[in-house]
């Protein structure tokens, strides 16, 4: 597998002071997963009774063990009592051994615990195709349950990186009917990032008192604007998942319709903390050396003007552009026709860094195209597009694509 990276240049200044969330603790640890020299397994373990919803990628190859969160979830009605997660080997495409190594993890983390093996969630990332050295990570749990702590979040976002040159880490406060409550998250994401209902690995919790149900539909909202609106290389993984805890230690009433006016707050929190996420997975893109912003509106619908965004942020040929430097907008025109998705030609219209390069279906006359050159160069790149038939709108969020992505996948077994 590809070594150590340099840190991307768009990455945060450093990780965040994440708060404790009570009810929570986070481990990590090496196990030998990945390599003897770096942590390669984090641990969260969760208050028992905590509520669990989760969204999982829609590959036809998902990994074991995205099949085993499912069925787990599926079994408890939605509660965990712990997440267990690898890097160094997706444990997808392994077949039966596949699925019995999650058996084991969950199985061997559950008598520790004290709780059903169905309470135990499992998450892997790296190579696909490899078997799990499951032995290695239960021989190491013991560790890893000992060195349990509050402050663990840095530790387990390093764990779970694989191409990632940075931990990532968000949080936030805010209120239910009054009561403060706490919401902590880490990702990891740097290649293979297109989303499809999830994306990459993602792990969230609060202290607040909320039901399956309705942490379930919070977070589905929450990621269809955030992880759902993101991609590097518009490769769907076979491991992605985001799972959102809640362990019920904050004095919150039990809100059980997701609807319910006393979550507006909180419902604004997990959407800022999921986007930063989000958004930190494209500024590790692989190779990455800026950042791109896709508006677009005048779309029949939102979900239209999200898939004419994809098609705008998953375009070898803007990407490429974008790394040159180039203000094609030439090749936002071609994207958009090929998105599938309805579109006036003659009402068109395009900004590249807040300046107009195209209207009324056609480019605007004596261009100067001084301030989009010099747009362009910058590390932040903003394109907008109005494509001219209805109120739809979407905002997605991708990066350049440089020589260093070939480079980095070219290497990744080696």
């Amino acid at each position: 597998m590809v070594g150590p990276l340099p840190r991307s240049p768009l990455a945060p200044v450093s990780f965040p002071e994440m708060p404790a969330v009570p009810g929570v603790r986070v481990a990590a640890g090496a196990c030998g997963v990945d390599r003897q020299d770096r942590r390669d397994v984090a641990l969260i373990e969760l208050a028992d009774a905590s509520a669990v919803a989760g969204v999982f990628t829609r590959s036809l190859t998902a990994g074991a063990p995205v099949n085993w969160c499912r069925s787990a979830l599926a079994a408890t009605g939605g509660s965990g009592r712990a997440v267990l997660v690898n890097s160094g080997n997706a444990n997808a495409f392994t077949g039966r051994r596949g699925d019995d190594a999650v058996r084991r993890e969950a199985r061997a983390l559950a008598e520790r615990l004290g709780c059903t093996p169905e309470a135990v969630l499992v998450a892997s990332t790296g190579v696909i195709g490899q078997q799990l050295p499951v032995d290695r990570i239960t021989d190491g749990l013991h560790h890893l349950v000992d060195g349990l702590t509050p402050a663990g979040w840095e530790a387990a976002a390093d764990a779970i990186r694989t191409t990632d040159t940075f931990a990532k880490g968000s949080w936030a406060t805010a209120e239910i009917d009054g009561t403060r409550v706490t919401l902590a998250g880490i990702a990891k994401g740097s290649g293979m990032i297109a989303p499809d209902m999830g994306t990459m690995l993602a792990f969230l919790a609060t202290d607040a008192n909320l039901p399956a149900s309705t942490l379930d539909s919070l977070l589905r909202e929450a990621n269809a604007t955030s992880f759902n609106c993101i991609t590097v290389d518009s490769d769907c993984s076979t491991s992605d998942s985001v799972l959102l805890a809640a362990t019920g230690k904050a004095d919150t009433p039990a809100a059980v319709d997701p609807s319910d006016p006393r979550l507006a707050d909180f419902r604004r929190a997990l959407g800022e903390v999921m986007r930063d996420l989000a958004q930190q997975v494209v500024r590790d893109g692989e190779g990455a050396e800026k950042f791109v912003t896709v508006r677009v509106s005048g779309a029949e619908s939102d979900a239209a003007a999200r898939r004419i965004g994809l098609a705008i942020a998953n375009s070898p040929l803007v990407k490429t552009a974008v790394a040159g430097g180039d203000p094609n907008w030439g090749r936002i025109v071609m994207a958009v026709g090929k998105a599938g998705e309805w579109a006036d030609r003659d009402r068109l219209a395009i900004w590249i860094g807040g300046h107009q390069t195209a209207r009324d279906g056609e480019g605007v006359p004596d261009l100067d195209e001084a301030p989009l050159a010099a747009h362009m160069a910058g590390r932040e790149i903003d394109l907008a597009v109005d494509v001219g038939v209805g109120a739809g709108s979407a905002t997605v969020w991708t990066c350049d694509l440089t020589d260093r992505y070939i480079a980095i996948n070219a290497d990744y077994r080696s």
